[in-house]
């Protein structure tokens, strides 16, 4: 286990930085590739390389030596982001992500895991406040979420074909709604979680908050150490089919922003706002499988997960105050 030598992509992102830290835990010699550097924290990766991965020398510089890659590079953001930059990000994406599978096949790597979304499921799987968990097999026939969605499912295929064509042993893994410290809370390309926290922390102790939609639509939530205990699990598995990675408790917005309010310890009401992006209506993850595969599933809860990411955003804002 101690030569295995890991590519960490996204490493200056939300996941792929608390995946680094996780590695390096367990003594993993890890290169982090990224555009941009951590935001909040310095990376504890033995190395750390600035690279655009839409371009294939690029990738190949960044395979080179290493045993197995955790491929989370991607141009991503919350509902709001993308829902309206739909082009830019099918084509950043499957550049980064074809490219990065040619160059682990070429360089020979051992194994290769790819981090698709739930947004892969069918939008008529989730036309309802309380739709069914989405199993696996849910994701055909095929309507994705438009543009990322589309791009993820696309990709993977690709992962599919790698393993069957190639033998690149390639690993998918479908997060549901991954939070925590540490994760982009404003600017627009924040999740629900990390908003809603932002919103309350700037919130007097009796005020109102803005709430996308009629705060009726729901979701579960994984909190960022289950996320990556999750994914190591996965590649160290002999699984080689698309797997969900989340929390089957599914809340409302509504909800979401209850708890929060009341971690905050503020008495907030809601004002919606039914013009603004807010996603399928109902989404669950079936965990059936992940439980049969991994022998595990993700412990946090979301009360816990909340009260640890409302503080550090908190925190964020009375720094930058």
């Amino acid at each position: 286990m101690e030569n295995k030598k890991i590519l960490v992509t996204g490493a200056g992102g939300f996941i792929g930085h608390h995946l680094i830290k996780y590695l390096k835990k367990k003594k993993f010699w890890v290169r982090g590739v990224d555009i941009k550097f951590p935001e909040y924290e310095q990376t504890l990766a033995d190395e750390f390389e600035l690279l655009d991965l839409r371009r294939w020398a690029n990738c190949l510089q960044a395979v080179r030596g290493v045993n197995q890659v955790y491929n989370l590079a991607a141009n991503m953001g919350g509902i709001g982001f993308i829902e309206s930059h739909k082009a830019e990000i099918v084509h950043d994406n499957i550049l980064i992500n074809m490219h990065m599978l040619e160059a682990a096949r070429l360089n020979k790597i051992d194994k290769f895991l790819y981090t698709s979304s739930a947004c892969v499921y069918p939008g008529y799987k989730q036309n309802s406040p309380d739709i069914a968990p989405l199993k696996e097999e849910d994701a055909y026939p095929a309507d994705a979420e438009d543009g990322y969605g589309w791009e993820k499912l696309y990709t993977e295929r690709a992962c599919r074909h790698y393993y069957e064509d190639y033998k690149l042993k390639t690993y998918c893994v479908r997060f549901h709604n991954i939070y925590g410290p540490l994760g982009t809370y404003d600017g627009g390309r924040e999740k629900s979680p990390a908003a809603i926290c932002r919103k309350i922390a700037f919130a007097k102790t009796k005020d109102e908050v803005e709430v996308w939609g009629d705060g009726n639509q729901t979701r579960s939530y994984c909190y960022i150490d289950d996320c990556v205990e999750g994914i190591f699990r996965l590649i160290e598995s002999e699984y080689h089919e698309p797997l969900n990675l989340g929390t089957d408790k599914m809340v409302t917005i509504n909800h979401l922003v209850d708890i929060v309010a009341n971690i905050a310890n503020k008495r907030i009401s809601k004002r919606y706002d039914l013009g603004k992006p807010q996603g399928v209506r109902g989404r669950n993850s079936d965990n059936t499988k992940l439980r049969q595969v991994l022998k595990w599933e993700p412990c946090v809860s979301l009360e816990d997960g909340l009260k640890l990411t409302y503080h550090w955003i908190l925190s964020q804002i009375e720094k930058n105050r």
